[in-house]
């Protein structure tokens, strides 16, 4: 498996693998299936919210993980929330962590002084592999969002950058 930048001809892949999630309910509030077109936007915010595939020995993509904004104001302009999905057949397997790690050195590299995200109380494998990574859990949002009808905690996960902490 290798990783690298996200590509035009990958949005497809990372459609389906994002609606694997969404079918399952089991990281996302969303709801509605995406298509390709909807991952060619995050693809276009590259040089600021990088998105990164792992590809197998064929280069297929099997999993991925982007930067986007986590706040317009300008103050929050040094923060980014993290998406990471993985294909459920290769779940398991510790290829999330390289993937992780992979983002956050973008993340340094793009002067980012933390990286943030909300994840459901319930997906043990997440917060896992976010404390592998050195998140740390801030806190629950109690019922953060309604997924058909049940309201949802998330637990709040944290990763300082600290190279690049303002002074």
């Amino acid at each position: 498996m290798r990783i690298r930048f996200a590509e035009v001809r990958d949005a497809a892949s990372i459609a389906d693998i994002y609606n694997q999630g969404i079918e399952e309910r089991s990281s996302t509030f969303e709801t509605t299936p995406r298509i390709p077109e909807d991952m060619l936007e995050r693809i276009a915010l590259m040089d600021r919210y990088p998105t990164l595939v792992m590809v197998n020995d064929a280069d297929e993509v099997v999993a991925w993980a982007g930067l986007s904004s986590y706040r317009s104001r300008a103050c929050y302009d040094g923060i980014a929330d993290f998406s990471i999905y993985l294909d459920r057949g290769v779940r398991g397997q510790g290829l999330g962590k390289a993937l992780l790690l992979a983002l956050l050195v973008e993340a340094l590299e793009r002067g980012f002084w933390k990286v943030l995200s909300r994840i459901f109380t319930f997906n043990a494998a997440s917060l896992a592999l976010c404390r592998s990574c050195g998140f740390r859990e801030v806190g629950v949002y109690e019922k953060h969002a309604c997924l058909e009808g049940q309201w949802l905690d998330c637990v709040i996960v944290e990763h300082l950058i600290p190279a690049n902490q303002p002074h």
